[in-house]
């Protein structure tokens, strides 16, 4: 089942993604071209105050042409651990930082296409910190309880796949 790299070529470098055609020998010896969108990871932080309410944000996103609700989120800086980078977004997108972090999951967003990696993790025991947005974010803050962040995810309001998985992760560990 495992195909072999034949050659590998970068067609595009970008900010934040790069994009490569690989030629690959299939497990039955042919050819064919596989496009890979190569991405550094990212980071999910489902942020959970004392009021068991889940800090969400909403923003445009102009691939999808909408304002999504959205858990605080981030791509991984060059060098930078998946941890340190979930302070860092949280920080920035919230102005929170919290005492307490655990790891719910790890996982390729859309291994179709992408090799881009996932890390999501619960923040708990939350205090203000600066918030630092980048200067190209317009984000809108929001607190949220538990239960209708679920119900939010259920019903299609939040649309995002890892603003529904840490939702949802964190709501089946009964970690909020």
């Amino acid at each position: 089942m495992i195909e072999k790299t034949v050659s590998s070529k970068t067609i595009y470098k970008g900010k934040v993604l790069d994009l490569k055609v690989d030629t690959v020998r299939l497990p039955n010896g042919k050819t064919a071209d596989r496009e890979v969108v190569v991405h550094r990871g990212a980071v999910a932080v489902v942020a959970v105050t004392d009021n068991d309410e889940i800090i969400l944000i909403k923003q445009f996103r102009y691939p999808t042409g909408k304002v999504l609700w959205e858990v605080p989120a981030g791509k991984i800086d060059a060098g930078e651990i998946p941890e340190d980078c979930a302070v860092r977004e949280l920080a920035e997108e919230t102005g929170f930082g919290a005492r307490q972090w655990e790891h719910l999951s790890t996982f390729y967003t859309t291994p179709g296409f992408s090799d881009e990696i996932m890390y999501v993790y619960l923040a708990r025991d939350l205090y203000i910190d600066e918030r630092k947005m980048d200067d190209d974010e317009f984000i809108d803050m929001y607190r949220v309880p538990v239960k209708n962040a679920v119900e939010m995810v259920i019903s299609g309001e939040i649309s995002d796949a890892k603003s529904i998985a840490g939702i949802l992760l964190a709501a089946a560990r009964g970690s909020t």
